[in-house]
């Protein structure tokens, strides 16, 4: 079991000394209802209900991270549904509907006050039980690179690199060479900010809020296919759940899993979202096993792999991941480049944790977790390493000489074990 609070230290290093954190979530031991920590970084605020949508806060929830180099420390509660997030140049603003319901920072809302502000988070839940966190490219990537170190009582060491300094130009960069060689609006993912610098890439699934036409008919052909095989072929797919493995075929135009459930054909928003179409709305009786199958199809899906492999997720292979056009670009881009994301980890699509049982590499969706968390670092900004801090969206160039030190193989390889463990017992 876990101490009712625990430590985060938050290292700025984007070279900006107006950098921000805000934390929020639902308090686990309070009937779930929101919060937020205040600006001393300790203190709890749990909103009241307005009594009129887009009220103001009434605490003050910004922590500022001082100057360039500086470690803040931060101590939270028991938290669900949490998020870690920073801001640069300017502060972010929070504002709460009747609920009380928190409303957050949107990148696919041109009116939200935050739409021009450099900013971005990571995730995480703290309970009872554990310490769990990720980054995220679900629905962005952001100017402010994100990267974990999370140390348990026993000294042992997780973590996550996340992008170098500048990581969301080249990003943005390969997005365009990608749309200039198939020409299927990866261009469009790419935001500008007012200054005309690159301020954020949109995910696939977040660009289709603006334009719901985007992508339109991108999988078709290669969902054809796949349909077409599996009208005379097995597929296999292990829930790594009590359901073990469930063996389908397309019957008609339905993948069919006989006393399961049934699949239509997903569209290209289905497969982005991994939770429209298809992929949404399971019968009850079967919801649970559904939503397993589910996600290890939307998975191999946006890899591409599909069609050459009809045993998920267990005959998948890392390096074959992205290989087969039409795929999910974006996913392959911030996490699996290594010239981009430095350890290529982080979430880039719903079900990017989804991997095959027992394997024991590298996570692909860039996690840390431990029962005896003593102390979890988040830096933003990316690694002294990376050469130096991020630009763009309000941050100045100004070198960081701190040194950071790379994990002995050991602790890379006690990481892998735990992610292995993490991976057979988790189900989305």
């Amino acid at each position: 079991m876990t101490n009712p609070t625990t430590a985060i230290a938050i290292k700025n290093n984007t070279g900006s000394s107006q950098a921000y954190a805000y934390i929020t979530g639902l308090d686990l031991n309070n009937n779930n209802v929101p919060l937020f920590i205040q600006a001393d970084g300790k203190t709890v605020y749990r909103p009241s209900s307005p009594s009129a949508p887009q009220s103001a806060l009434e605490a003050d929830v910004s922590i500022p991270l001082g100057a360039p180099g500086a470690t803040t420390a931060v101590t939270i509660p028991q938290i669900a549904g949490g998020r870690i997030w920073f801001s640069t140049g300017s502060k972010l603003t929070f504002l709460l509907n009747p609920g009380p319901a928190v409303v957050e920072p949107s990148v696919t809302n041109t009116a939200d006050p935050n739409y021009n502000i450099s900013w971005g988070f990571c995730e995480f839940t703290y309970n009872k039980e554990q310490l769990f966190v990720n980054i995220s490219y679900v629905d962005f990537v952001g100017p402010i690179p994100i990267a974990l170190e999370l140390r348990n009582t026993a000294g042992k060491v997780q973590s996550v690199q996340g992008l170098p300094a500048g990581g969301v130009n080249t990003v943005a960069d390969k997005l365009i060479q990608q749309n200039a060689a198939d020409g299927a609006g990866w261009d469009k993912l790419v935001i500008k900010g007012p200054d005309g610098k690159t301020l954020r890439a949109l995910s696939p699934n977040s660009g289709r809020v603006a334009d719901a036409n985007l992508f339109q008919g991108y999988f078709d052909d290669y969902v054809n296919k796949v349909w077409s095989k599996y009208a005379s072929t097995d597929l296999t797919i292990n829930t790594q759940a009590s359901w073990g493995d469930v063996t389908g075929r397309v019957q008609g135009d339905l993948l069919t899993f006989p006393n399961v459930g049934t699949f239509a054909k997903p569209s290209a928003g289905d497969i982005f979202s991994c939770s429209t179409g298809p992929f949404g709305s399971y019968p009850e009786a079967t919801r649970d096993e559904m939503g397993a199958l589910g996600a290890r199809i939307a998975a191999s899906l946006n890899r591409s792999t599909l069609l050459d492999n009809a045993k998920q997720p267990d005959g998948e292979k890392i390096p074959n991941y992205y290989k087969t056009n039409p795929t999910n670009h974006y996913a392959r881009i911030p996490p699996q480049t290594h010239e981009v994301n430095l350890d290529g980890r982080g979430y880039a699509f719903p079900y990017d944790d989804v991997v095959p049982s027992g394997d024991a590499g590298p996570d692909q969706a860039g996690t840390v977790f431990d029962s005896n968390p003593e102390l979890l670092t988040v830096t933003i900004g990316g690694p002294a390493s990376s050469n130096g801090p991020a630009t763009g969206g309000g941050s100045k160039k100004e070198k960081d000489d701190d040194n950071k030190t790379a994990a002995p193989g050991w602790l890379s390889k006690l990481k892998s074990l735990l992610s292995a463990l993490k991976k057979a017992l988790h189900i989305k």
